[in-house]
């Protein structure tokens, strides 16, 4: 690649080269470096277009211009070029500073200096010791009950709170919004809004209108319950859930529509979206910018309908924080690691996202034309210009109702694989972000909030990525299938004991085999009959068989099982084995206690297999009165717990 191209990139973060899945260095083509270069509003069609942006990004530098937004940690200084003001958060003025203070307190503060106005962050140095705790995972949607309609939903979570055997945490789903349209996609991964929840896990007896409305206007909306199914239809929820809030909405009252103005776009987008349709790029054209006239002037009793959603959603996630307020963390969400390109935040943050990049991962042993999640991602130059406000605000928002955070794909906050417009998963490249900015600003929001950080560092992650989890108390992820060692011929499994501290241990994940399928192949026997199979199906059963044959080996070593154990006490030796780890998490997941073959999702599928849309085997009634509940909670349990 030309020299002045690969400085061009460097300059601005784009990887010309990364290490595959085999650490072995992989080049860049150069069409893709452009092609981020461009989305990044740099041109490098042409050798003298690149020799131009070197030149400013060259003058840039000599000016020596601070960036638009400086982190620091609390306790460290930072010298200033010239003398500066520092405004507090609380508005208290510090002026004729040659550096930044180490006493300063948390928080977002403004800096003055050289005639630059600059978001100054101080950061903590890391959280505060995570508990040792135990808990549940949980698919939310998985879960049914007589009073849910055809998806598990908040009253669904409060009444298992009240069976779970006293945890201390419960992992969830992303409970992210959608965009209020039909048809309803089933993914949490592909959200319209990491910034507000998702109405389809409302409780719709659970609210005031409902309890007001009178007998008859009860029947009416009890009719609209959907009839149960075996696959949840989300678009059919909608429509019922939808259609009775509608009839309740009358019961409202008075919504407040100038105390939260971020909720207000929010809303706005999606009364927008009800008239012109979910891709807010397809709207007319005076409507696809949140600032424009069009939208300031447009007004609709829909705008207050669905601050009043988003109203009912706080309220009942505050009442399961209330049913949670025993435990020593609570609530964990789950923090997609992108939204739809086409949905509210791509509307509302447009100036902060990369315009028709979508983000993904490279080729790997498992995916090896490369992924593409069709998912949006941060300009990193953007947000530093903006002082990172779109990022602290979607945080601030996640953590008021949550004791912790699970971030996936927790590498993006180092970089993440962008795939220009046009070209195949496999032709992206990493772009860079400020890991002391996302990271920190994360530490920041996460000790206001008094709450956890777990980041999923699952797959090829480099290894400052683990070692900074650590060193900021923030857990990293071992999940039992993969917690193993790779320099080892066989692949064997690491024993408890060196299992990691700072953890968050599982036997597997939603997009893995569950327990039970494990022990039976289950996920071979599925990707065969899809055609998702890498190799010989008479290669995978091997590997399969070699896989369950060195697990039984660990258990067997680990004086858990014996030869005649069962595949049932298989799995109660699985958590056995995990609450003797030293890990501060130790979670159990309702899929694999209750013996459930399928996994929540099978990745590299779409419409090929029902991803996301299976509910549990067993109603929450029944497993009320499961006894494998009690006993893995008991086994759990065990390991005892702290604040």
């Amino acid at each position: 690649m030309d020299a002045d191209l690969v400085a061009l990139a460097e300059a601005h973060g784009v990887a010309t080269w990364y290490e595959d899945w085999h650490r072995e260095r992989k080049d860049v083509s150069a069409e893709s470096v452009v092609g981020v270069l461009g989305l990044l509003g740099v041109d490098a069609a042409t050798p003298a277009a690149i020799a131009s942006a070197l030149t400013a990004v060259r003058e840039r530098d000599d000016l020596g211009r601070l960036p638009g937004t400086i982190v620091v940690r609390q306790g460290r200084r930072r010298k200033l070029p010239g003398t500066a003001t520092v405004t507090l958060e609380d508005g208290h003025v510090l002026p004729g500073l040659s550096e930044v203070p180490a006493d300063l307190p948390l928080g977002w503060h403004r800096l003055e200096v050289g005639g630059q106005e600059i978001t100054l962050i101080v950061v903590p140095a890391k959280l505060p010791e995570p508990p040792q705790t135990w808990g549940w995972m949980l698919q939310l949607y998985a879960l049914h009950s007589a009073e849910s309609w055809g998806i598990g939903d908040l009253g669904d979570l409060r009444t298992f709170i009240s069976q779970a055997g006293s945890p201390g945490l419960i992992l969830l789903n992303p409970l992210h919004a959608i965009t209020p349209t039909l048809p309803v996609p089933p993914s949490p991964y592909a959200p319209s809004s990491r910034r507000f929840a998702n109405p389809l896990y409302l409780r719709i007896s659970d609210t005031a209108e409902y309890r007001r409305a009178d007998p008859p206007l009860r029947a009416k909306v009890d009719a609209l319950k959907p009839a149960a199914a075996n696959l949840i239809d989300y678009t059919a929820v909608w429509q019922a859930k939808r259609a009775a809030l509608e009839l309740l909405w009358p019961l409202a009252g008075e919504v407040d529509l100038t105390a939260d103005p971020g909720l207000l776009d929010f809303a706005r987008f999606c009364a927008l979206a009800e008239l012109y349709g979910a891709n807010w790029q397809e709207w007319p054209a005076e409507f696809r910018r949140p600032d424009s006239p069009a939208v300031q002037a447009f007004h609709s009793d829909r705008i207050a309908f669905h601050v009043w959603l988003q109203r009912l959603l706080k309220e009942q996630l505050h009442a399961v924080q209330e049913a949670a307020g025993d435990m020593p963390v609570g609530i964990v969400l789950d923090l997609a690691v992108g939204t739809d390109p086409s949905g509210a935040d791509g509307w509302l943050l447009q100036d902060v996202l990369a315009k028709g990049v979508h983000i993904g991962a490279p080729p790997d042993a498992f995916n090896q034309l490369g992924q593409d999640w069709g998912a949006a991602a941060w300009r990193p130059d953007r947000l530093i210009e903006t002082g990172y406000a779109a990022y602290r605000d979607m945080l601030r928002r996640i953590f008021a109702s949550a004791g912790g955070l699970r971030v996936d794909h927790v590498a993006g906050l180092w970089r993440l694989w962008w795939v220009p417009p046009g070209m195949g998963a496999a032709d992206g490249t990493y772009v860079h972000y400020d890991p002391e900015a996302m990271l920190g600003i994360l530490a920041l929001e996460a000790t206001r909030a008094g709450a956890v950080v777990i980041g999923e560092d699952l797959g090829t992650v480099e290894k400052a990525v683990t070692a900074e989890l650590e060193r900021m108390n923030m857990l990293g992820s071992a999940v039992l299938w993969f917690t193993r060692d790779w320099d080892d011929p066989d692949d064997a499994f690491f024993p408890a004991a060196k299992y990691p501290r700072n953890a968050l241990a599982s036997i597997s994940t939603h997009d893995l085999p569950t327990a039970a399928g494990f022990l039976v192949g289950e996920q071979v026997k599925v990707r065969a009959e899809l055609g998702q199979l890498a190799g010989p199906i008479e290669q995978e059963r091997a590997a399969a068989e070699k896989d369950r044959a060195q697990l039984k080996k660990l258990l067997t070593a680990e004086g858990l099982i014996t030869q005649a154990s069962t595949d049932d006490e298989v799995v109660v030796a699985m958590h056995e084995f995990l609450a003797r780890t030293p890990c501060r998490f130790v979670t159990a997941s309702l899929y694999d206690v209750l013996g459930e073959l399928d996994q929540p999702n099978l990745p590299g599928t779409v419409d090929e297999y029902p991803n996301w849309r299976m509910r549990l085997g067993l109603s929450l009634e029944q497993i009320a009165g499961d006894p494998r509940i009690g006993r893995i909670a008991g086994i759990l349990g065990k390991r005892g717990r702290t604040r």
